[in-house]
């Protein structure tokens, strides 16, 4: 782990490939997958978009029953089985983490799949929360074979463990 979290990294598409794209930290170009519609400057809930702008990294939710607490200066939360995000926009608790009851939908954090064993929270339309402006924006770990997100950025696991020893709650991300 960095003695001191970097400040700034950027997330760019791959010319020619909306669905692709580049994490830029320092002078390392790493692979990622945005969402399926691209980055969009007008994020709208549910159109697979991965919004455009500067945001902070708030915390990091991580699959304690799958693998180790990885090395970060971000805050730290294992995922527990009723742990979800409400993606309602009628919902007062929109584009905020709630408890699910076992039989309720939404979206939950603990999936069978691995793409959520480690998520980074952005702030991500959170001061103010607008309804319909976008919830549940993460980085997370990626599809195999990079398939897009439905508003994410996603990486390799061992990019994002790597990501996660150089990041803090000071970092931005720069989606451009």
């Amino acid at each position: 782990m960095e003695k001191s979290p970097i400040s700034t990294f950027f997330v760019r598409p791959k010319p020619g490939f909306s669905t692709r794209g580049w994490l830029i930290a320092g002078n390392q170009a790493l692979p990622v997958a945005p969402g399926r519609g691209g980055i969009k400057a007008n994020k709208r809930e549910g159109d697979g978009g991965t919004p455009r702008g500067t945001f902070r990294l708030r915390r990091l939710w991580w699959r304690a029953d799958r693998v180790p607490r990885p090395m970060t200066h971000l805050p730290v939360r294992p995922i527990k089985a009723t742990d979800g995000w409400c993606e309602d926009p009628n919902d007062r608790r929109y584009n905020q983490p709630i408890r699910l009851a076992a039989d309720h939908p939404g979206d939950r954090l603990k999936r069978d799949d691995r793409l959520y064993d480690f998520i980074i929270e952005i702030d991500h339309n959170t001061r103010p929360r607008v309804a319909g402006r976008g919830s549940a924006v993460f980085i997370h770990v990626a599809r195999p074979g990079f398939g897009p997100t439905a508003g994410c950025v996603a990486m390799t696991s061992p990019r994002l463990r790597w990501l996660l020893g150089r990041v803090g709650p000071q970092t931005r991300i720069v989606i451009e």
